[in-house]
């Protein structure tokens, strides 16, 4: 067996295919794309003078695929630059490459018939011990490798990815009997580790465990949806976010994944199962009526919604017209909007007796008693299933969580008062006193199996702070942030401020954090698990601050954050910046004068002030710089100019990367900084980028003095601001913008090559944010973000 996976191939080029090689690529795994060769020639083809058997016409739909790659939103490549590692063929003049693979990975047609046919021709020139595996959404991986000889049976399994293969975690890894247990644990942990997913064991049925929950629920929505007379955006508008679930609700879903894939998702249960079951999978007259009209969704350009102008229309599923779209409105909405936390808005909405409470317990129930049904069948216990739906279809919480969240007694009474068959193991666990799918105990959470409780298995790189602090509790906290001691001598500097924002709250405890850890531990990771690491300042106390002419407050408060970057940045102890998500303006400035960032793939940085009117004031204009410098070869001699340009277009701009690896390429992230591909493991990475620091005889960096441009340089960037602005790219006020940010770049009036102290960059960020501050154009730009949460140009 392969010990480790140096490079992969991947058979089929279509949307998947293109995809699971795109995401290979992210990770740094060399990949060959096959796909089979054209019949017939172009028109462009045969202008060209092409015959079938150039390289161009044979490998034509496999080049098409990596074209596609590049435009597609969003994007399946973390870089462009990652797309150099996909190489292309096809299966006539290439499928001998394969022995050169050590993961095959089928993506071909779903029909059992041409995959065995694939399968066949890849047992007779894999090499022995390479992993062979099919991306399938529900045909028998059993059936698949009947025939194959034993090496292959041995290293043969499912590993069906989710649609887009980067951006969904969900990945359901599904052995057959001759699968060789190592190999499962190698792909598990491979998924988990390498590729960045969370991995779920799956049972060879139709459809594994997140299709055939999640298309049974679509279904029973649908079904309610027209026993209850609803339309369709009265659905959508309460099975969404309201109740945990993704902004594309139901039908909007539908619309995305495509309507002709939905059905054949349907249709792959629907022909192996009996009775009830069969029934609920038999897909709807009037989704044939739309699937035959070709109305598939956002790829055919109308589905469920169509968008004419500015305005959503829904679709009459009885008349086929499409209407306004609307919104359901009842008093158990409204309750639930006020309620705190998900489960105390479902409890105000199953319960209810109103039209939405009705439909949301006619949906919510026999999707909890039919994943009760299914234990056993499709996944060996209750976290398997709850962690699929969460992790493949968007939900908060699985269907166990939701059902203790609406509390299993109350519900269970409900459903046998109406007369809903619940699966005996359920009524048991209850009978034993057992009213909990999952309970707390000494800082681990125990589920219930076949009549006891046992601790969830997880990847020992998972760190829970919620867990964390109930464990230990807290070293201090105050309303922004927290201190938490995270074992082996390291602490841990959370932000739970609104959004994450950064007022004199956090400031304050990140200079006590450097204290704290100068005195009693190794090093500090800054990082948490909100929903991102920090979308920047707490502009609502700036504007407020600004609008009563408080500048003297304001300097105040940038001249903390300043200092507290500094102390960052000199700390006798190593600091390392974990972050993740949105990562903007000063979150990008916290990162960056850290001795080390350790960043989540998915993370998206820049300095953004630009768009609220401001310049960055807490160090990040200085600190951009200073990377792009240190990103220079020693003794080589470079053009300053060019840094300044490079920086001061990053942040004039406001860039923000899609991805680590573009902060890379932007130099928000240098050599040295990490990336973590599985999110969850982003703080323990960052612990041990901590511990190797301090072991390693950490020594803070030497302060010393900048090389800049001046005023030559000066004269150089406003240069480029004003033929922006002349040729109508930017406005009046990004001018005026520019020019400040341009000032403080090149380092003020001196000539060209000074070299400045650290803290005459920073007096000179510090007066050109509070000039701007006061301009009552940047402060329409700050109040229009916080009303609309989106950038003004005026």
């Amino acid at each position: 067996m392969v010990k480790r996976i140096k490079r992969a191939a991947v058979l089929g080029s279509g949307v998947m295919g293109s995809g699971i090689a795109a995401h290979l690529a992210n990770v740094g795994i060399p990949t060959l794309l096959l796909d089979i060769v054209p019949q017939e020639l172009t028109k462009e083809e045969e202008a060209k003078g092409l015959t079938l058997e150039h390289k161009e016409v044979r490998n034509r739909f496999v080049n098409q695929a990596l074209q596609k790659l590049l435009k597609q939103k969003p994007a399946p490549l973390m870089s462009k630059e990652k797309l150099a590692l996909i190489e292309t063929g096809n299966f006539a003049d290439d499928f001998h490459r394969l022995a050169e693979a050590d993961w095959i990975i089928e993506v071909v047609v779903e029909n059992l018939a041409v995959k065995k046919q694939v399968f066949q021709k890849i047992d007779e020139v894999r090499k022995q011990g390479s992993i062979v595996s099919s991306n399938t959404s529900g045909i028998s991986i059993e059936a698949m490798a009947e025939g194959r000889s034993e090496d292959f049976k041995k290293h043969f399994l499912g590993t069906h990815f989710f649609n887009p293969p980067r951006y969904l975690k969900l990945l359901e890894i599904i052995p057959t009997k001759d699968t060789d247990p190592n190999v499962v644990s190698f792909m598990k942990k491979f998924g988990e580790d390498v590729l960045g997913k969370g991995v779920v064991m799956a049972k060879d049925t139709p459809n594994f465990i997140a299709n055939r929950i999640g298309t049974y629920g679509l279904l029973v929505t649908v079904r309610e949806m027209m026993k209850g007379g609803y339309s369709i955006g009265e659905v959508d508008s309460i099975t969404g976010p309201l109740i945990g679930r993704p902004k594309s609700a139901t039908f909007r879903t539908l619309d995305v994944v495509g309507l002709d894939t939905f059905v054949h998702v349907a249709n792959n249960v629907f022909e192996k199962v009996e009775g009830e079951e069969k029934e609920a999978f038999r897909v709807p007259d009037f989704m044939k009526a739309m699937l035959e009209k070709g109305w598939l969704g956002s790829k055919s350009g109308q589905g469920f919604f169509l968008k004419k102008g500015k305005d959503i229309l829904e679709l009459n599923y009885e008349t086929l017209e499409y209407e306004p779209s609307k919104k359901l409105k009842t008093p158990a909405v409204e309750m639930s909007k006020q309620a705190k936390g998900l489960g105390n808005k479902l409890k105000a909405l199953v319960y209810a007796d109103d039209r939405a409470g009705a439909l949301l317990w006619n949906i919510l129930s026999p999707v909890l008693i039919y994943s009760a049904q299914l234990l056993g069948e499709i996944a060996d216990d209750i976290v398997a299933i709850d962690r699929a739906m969460k992790w493949g279809f968007g939900w908060e919480m699985g269907p166990f969580e939701t059902w203790d969240a609406i509390g299993v007694e109350a519900s269970v009474r409900k459903m046998q008062t109406e007369g809903r068959k619940v699966p005996a193991w359920v009524t048991d666990m209850l009978d034993r006193g057992h009213t909990t799918f999952y309970k707390s105990e000494n800082g681990n959470v125990l589920f219930y199996d076949k009549g006891e409780y046992k601790a969830i298995e997880e990847n020992a790189k998972v760190i829970h702070i919620k867990r964390l602090k109930e464990e230990k509790g807290v070293i201090k906290k105050n309303s922004g942030a927290s201190l938490i001691d995270v074992g082996d001598d390291v602490a841990l500097l959370e932000f739970h401020s609104p959004n994450n924002a950064i007022g004199l709250d956090i400031v304050q405890m990140i200079n006590y954090a450097l204290e704290e850890v100068d005195r009693n531990y190794k090093g500090l990771v800054i990082g948490n698990q909100g929903k991102n690491f920090c979308v920047g300042a707490n502009l609502a106390m700036i504007l407020m601050e600004a609008q009563d002419d408080n500048y003297f407050e304001i300097d105040l408060v940038v001249r903390q954050f300043q200092q507290a970057m500094m102390n960052i940045k000199y700390s006798p102890k190593p600091v390392v910046a974990a972050p993740f998500a949105m990562t903007l303006g000063g979150g990008t400035e916290i990162c960056l004068p850290t001795a080390r960032i350790q960043a989540a793939g998915e993370t998206y940085m820049g300095l953004v002030e630009v768009g609220v009117g401001l310049i960055p004031g807490g160090g990040g204009n200085k600190e951009l710089y200073i990377k792009h410098l240190s990103s220079m070869p020693n003794g080589v001699e470079f053009d300053l100019q060019k840094v300044a340009n490079k920086v001061f277009e990053t942040i004039a701009m406001a860039k923000v990367s899609t991805s680590a690896i573009e902060a890379k390429e932007m130099n928000f992230l240098n050599e040295k900084d990490g990336i973590t591909m599985n999110g969850d493991h982003l703080l323990y990475d960052a612990k041990q980028a901590v511990i190797s620091l301090y072991d390693s005889g950490y020594q803070p960096p030497v302060r010393k003095k900048i090389p800049v441009v001046g005023e030559t340089g000066y004269a150089t960037l406003l240069l480029a601001a004003q033929s922006m602005h002349l040729s109508g790219y930017i406005t009046d006020h990004d001018l005026t913008i520019a020019k400040k940010l341009a000032y403080v770049i090149a380092g003020g009036k001196v000539p060209f090559g000074t070299e400045v102290d650290e803290q005459y960059l920073l007096d000179l960020e510090r007066e050109a944010f509070l000039s701007l501050v006061g301009e009552p154009k940047s402060q329409a730009r700050m109040q229009h973000m916080l009303v609309k949460g989106k950038p003004l140009r005026n």
